[in-house]
C-alpha cells in the first residue's frame, strides 16, 4: 500500500507539472528618454505579464534620463507591482542616467552589464535654463527625501542615492555594485537572469518572495509607443506645445488660414498627453472628435483640403491611442481603423457635395432659368426691336439691340423689371 501511495503521489506531481503553464519572463527595452510613453509602455507590459502568468519582468535600460513626473509615476507602479522588476543596464556601453538611475533604485533586482554606468540624477529644467537657488533647493531636497525612502525599502546605499541627486555623481556598474547601489554586474543578460533567480525580494507587502525566471517573451514597442515616445520627449513635448500655441494664435488673429489651426489643435492635444494632463485614452478620444470636427468643417469652410487631411490624420492617430489591449483586452486593428476612416471621410465629403449642390441651386433664381431657355417671338414692333416673346409658357415684353423677325429664335441676356433683353439665337 505504501508503494501504491508513493506511485500515485509521483504520478499526480508529474501530471500537475505537465499541465502547468510554462514559466515566463516578459522582456521590455527602454532606449529613449523617460516620459509618458515609457509609463504607458511599462504599464501595458506589467498588465501583459500578469495576464500571461509571467513570473517576472525584465527591463533593459539605456536612457539619458527624462521627466521627473513620469519617473515618479513609474516608481509608484514598480513598488505596487505584483511581479518583480528585474532591471538591467543594457547593452554594454549603455547607461542609466538621471531618471534611469532612480528607476534602477526602485527595481526589485537591479544590475548592469560590464562597461555600463549609472547616476547623475540632479534635477534640471526641461529647457536647460537655470533655476533660482530657492527653487533648486526645494526640488533637490524633495527628490532626495523621496529617493531615500525608496532606497531604504530596497536595502541599498542611501548615501550614494543622495550623492547622485545633490552632486550629480555617476559611477561605473562595477563601482555601483561595490557601493551596494546595484545588486549584480554580469557579462551578459542570461547570466544576469540566472543570478537573479531565487533571490528573495519584497513584493508589495510580502517579504522574502523568491524571484522566478522563465523563458523570455519579448514585449516589443509598437506604433502607439513610437508616436508617444516622439511626442513625449521633454524637449519635443515643450516645442510642440509652444509651437501649437503660436499656430493657434496665428489662426485666431488671421482667421481663414486653416492650416495653423489644424496643426496647432492636434499638437496641443498631443502635448497635453505628454505632460500627463490628459490620459492616453482620453487624448485618443479628443483626437478622434477633433478629426470628425475637421472633416465636417471641410464641408463649410474653404480649406483647400487641409481640414479634410488634418481630420483623417487626427482620427487615425486618435484611434491608435484610444484602446489598449493590455488594459481593455481589445485594440483596434488596422483594417478596421482604415475602413471606418475611409467610410467616415466618404460620408462627410458626400454630404458636403450634396450641401454644396443645394447651396448652388438656391442661387439659381428665375433669371438663371430664363437665360437657359430659348424663346419664341409672338409679336414684333418698332422695327423688330420690341415686342412680345414666349418663354417657358410665359409671355414677356422684350427689347433687342438688333432687328428681329417672327421666325427668329431668341435667348435672354438680361432683365429690366418685366421686360427682357434678348438677342438672336445663333
Amino acid at each position: 500500500m505504501k508503494f501504491l501511495g508513493t506511485f500515485f503521489g509521483v504520478l499526480l506531481s508529474f501530471i500537475s507539472a505537465w499541465g502547468a503553464p510554462e514559466k515566463c519572463t516578459l522582456a521590455v527595452t527602454v532606449n529613449d528618454a523617460i516620459g509618458a510613453a515609457t509609463l504607458d509602455y511599462l504599464s501595458r507590459a506589467e498588465k501583459t505579464a500578469v495576464d500571461s502568468h509571467c513570473a517576472s519582468l525584465l527591463v533593459r535600460l539605456n536612457t539619458p534620463g527624462g521627466s521627473l513626473q513620469s519617473t515618479r509615476l513609474i516608481v509608484e507602479k514598480i513598488l505596487a507591482s505584483p511581479v518583480p522588476y528585474l532591471c538591467l543596464i543594457s547593452p554594454s556601453g549603455g547607461h542609466a542616467g538621471s531618471a534611469g538611475a532612480i528607476i534602477l533604485m526602485a527595481c526589485h533586482i537591479n544590475g548592469g552589464l560590464a562597461a555600463t554606468n549609472m547616476g547623475a540624477a540632479t534635477p534640471i529644467l526641461g529647457g536647460g535654463g537655470e533655476m533660482s537657488s530657492d527653487l533648486r533647493n526645494k526640488i533637490i531636497n524633495d527628490t532626495v527625501s523621496w529617493l531615500e525612502g525608496i532606497v531604504k525599502l530596497r536595502s541599498r546605499n542611501v548615501e550614494f542615492a543622495k550623492e547622485i541627486i545633490t552632486e550629480a555623481k555617476s559611477v561605473s556598474a562595477e563601482e555601483a555594485k561595490k557601493l551596494n547601489a546595484l545588486d549584480l554586474v554580469t557579462n551578459n543578460e542570461t547570466e544576469f537572469l540566472e543570478q537573479a533567480r531565487g533571490r528573495k525580494v519584497l513584493i508589495q507587502e510580502q517579504k522574502d518572495v523568491p524571484v522566478e525566471v522563465g523563458a523570455l517573451r519579448e514585449f516589443s514597442p509598437d506604433l502607439r509607443y513610437r508616436i508617444l515616445s516622439f511626442t513625449a520627449d521633454p524637449e519635443i513635448a515643450y516645442l510642440i506645445f509652444m509651437g501649437s500655441i503660436a499656430l493657434l494664435y496665428a489662426e485666431i488673429t488671421h482667421p481663414g488660414l486653416v492650416a495653423p489651426g489644424v496643426i496647432g489643435a492636434i499638437g496641443l492635444v498631443l502635448s497635453l498627453v505628454s505632460f500627463h494632463k490628459l490620459d492616453v485614452a482620453w487624448g485618443g478620444l479628443a483626437l478622434m472628435l477633433l478629426g470628425i470636427l475637421f472633416m465636417v468643417a471641410e464641408i463649410f469652410v474653404t480649406g483647400f483640403g487641409v481640414l479634410g487631411v488634418g481630420g483623417v490624420v487626427s482620427f487615425v492617430v486618435g484611434s491608435l491611442l484610444l484602446f489598449d489591449r493590455e488594459v481593455t483586452g481589445y485594440v483596434l486593428p488596422w483594417p478596421l481603423i482604415g475602413a471606418v476612416t475611409l467610410t467616415l471621410a466618404s460620408v462627410v465629403l458626400g454630404l458636403g457635395y450634396l450641401a454644396l449642390r443645394t447651396v448652388r441651386s438656391r442661387k439659381r433664381d428665375a433669371d438663371y432659368d430664363l437665360k437657359t431657355k430659348k424663346g419664341t417671338l409672338l409679336s414684333v414692333e418698332a422695327g423688330g426691336r420690341r415686342g412680345q416673346v414666349e418663354i417657358q409658357g410665359e409671355v414677356w415684353k422684350f427689347i433687342s439691340e438688333e432687328d428681329l423677325k417672327m421666325s427668329d429664335r431668341v435667348e435672354v441676356v438680361g432683365r429690366q423689371g418685366l421686360t427682357l433683353k434678348v438677342k438672336k439665337k445663333e
